[in-house]
Parts: C-alpha cells; structure tokens; sequence
C-alpha cells in the first residue's frame, strides 16, 4: 500500500453495504483501551462479512473493498468516539494537522490485505492504537479469521519460555535479511506468517520468540502491535535498538524488532554483526 498522500479522500459513511453506515454509534466505552479493542474487533466483524459476501468475487476487489469500508468504519466511528482526536490512516488522505496534535490514532484498517484476499487465510488483522507524545499509550490488534483481540489494558502476561530454539518469525512474501541474521546466530527456527499484525501477535501469544523486520514498513504496520507487545511486556524497538517514536511528518518507519526480552540484546547484536542497517 502507498503512502495516505498516495491516495484520494475517502467519504466517510458513503459504503451503503456497510451495516455501520446508516447511523449505527460506538458503544459508550470507558477509556481509550476499551475504545481501541472495541473498534478493532468491529471492523475485524465487518471484514469477515466481506469476506463471505465477495467470495466469489475477483480477489482484487476482495481486497479493495475490506480496505475501503473497515477504513469507513473506522473513521466513522473514531471521528463519533474522540472528535477532538487527528487520525493517521493507511487508507485515508495524510495531513499536517496530526503533526500539532496532542492525541493521534494511528491506524491500519486491514494489515495484511493479501492474506485477506486469500480465503481461508488466517494471518492477517485489524490495528487500532492511540499516540501520545510520539508513543501508543493505548492498542488493540484484532485477528478477526482467529475471533482474537489482544489489547492494552486488559492484563496481558508474557507467556512462559517453550525451551526450544528460539523461533524467528519472518514475512513469507519476502522474510528480509534480519531475520535471517538472528536466526543464523542464535540458532533458531525460522517460520513464516502474513501481516505484520499477525507475526507480532505470535510473539505475545508464544507461538514465536523473535520477529526482526527490516525493508519497509509505514507506522501503522507497527504501531498497535508494538502497543500490545510492550502490555506483554515484551522488547520493542527499532532492529538497532533505538526507540520507535510515531506521528512523523514521514510515516515511513521501515525495521521493527519485537521479542521476548531475553532475546532483544543476541538479536541487535546479530543484525548489526551482519551489516544490516
């Protein structure tokens, strides 16, 4: 997906199969936590309803259309719930006004389009967070094919260690060269997922150790998840261990490494022992 600059404004409410587009309001929520699982698990709702309703339709507008009404929805909904809240959306129009925004919702209307497109496909997501100050304070990464939601503010725990080699979970469209490196070095097994939302999630679900990213992603890629992970208590930050810091004037926020915290040092170690910045 482009850039939000890339892409035409979206009329808010103008997708009549929606069933949110005649009027339906958030539910009343009490805080911002509530707010962003609430919102993710609707639009994970409304994407499996396209799913089914298209699917026997092109894939390419199975696609088109999960992108265009989960971000309607949660436009819609957001602009009800916070009007005094700015709104980064991958599918929406980029502007200056998020940049003197004291509260900004970052959000990912359906991350990992391609795997939706491809039924049954599982690995893909719904991400809804909440910056304050150029960090989430608050997140939800909905796993709608999985009927999951991991939110802040909802008592997330570390899963126990599995013993094993660690498991380095990377893109199976293009896994990157730092994942490779981290396995390599600390003699893990290398597995592969689809969205961003969805290898992250593994991580704090325990069905991975490590997910080292690098070659390109956008701030709503990461922004939730990374919300969700440090609730976990888990190690995010950029793949040299610099701090990830959202709402920039440029969105694009390429490399991610999130992991158990036991792995954070052996895995900055191992990318930058490979050259790979």
């Amino acid at each position: 997906m482009g850039k939000p600059s890339d892409r035409e404004p979206v009329t808010v409410g103008s997708v009549t199969t929606s069933p949110y587009a005649s009027g339906l309001t958030s539910p009343v929520v009490k805080n911002d936590h509530d707010l962003a699982a609430e919102l993710a698990e609707q639009a994970g709702e409304l994407l499996i309803a396209v799913r089914a309703e298209l699917s026997e339709a092109d894939v390419a507008l199975r696609k088109d259309e999960g992108d265009r009404r989960s971000h309607n929805l949660l436009m819609h909904e957001l602009q009800a719930a916070r009007p005094n809240d700015a709104i980064l959306s991958e599918e929406g129009q980029d502007t200056a006004v998020r940049l003197s925004a004291d509260r900004v919702w970052i959000i990912d209307p359906l991350d990992g389009t391609r795997e939706f497109g491809e039924i049954p496909r599982t690995d893909w997501a719904v991400h809804v967070a909440l910056v304050q100050q150029g960090q989430p304070i608050a997140g939800a990464v909905a796993l709608p094919a999985l009927q999951t939601t991991l939110a802040t503010g909802s008592g997330l725990e570390m899963p126990e260690p599995w013993g094993g080699a660690p498991r380095v979970i990377a893109s199976r469209s293009r896994p990157g060269p730092a994942a490779e490196a981290v396995a390599e070095a600390l003699g893990g097994e290398m597995i592969f997922m689809g969205s961003a939302g969805a290898k992250a999630m593994a991580v704090v679900c325990g069905e991975a150790d490590i997910y080292a990213h690098t070659g390109g992603q956008f701030e709503w890629d990461s922004c939730a998840p990374v919300a969700v992970a440090l609730a976990a208590g888990m190690h995010a930050s950029r793949i040299d261990g610099s701090p990830l810091v959202y709402n920039n004037q440029d969105p694009y926020l390429p490399d991610l490494l999130i992991c158990r915290p036991e792995f954070a040092a052996a895995s900055i170690a191992a990318v930058k022992a490979a050259g790979i910045s």
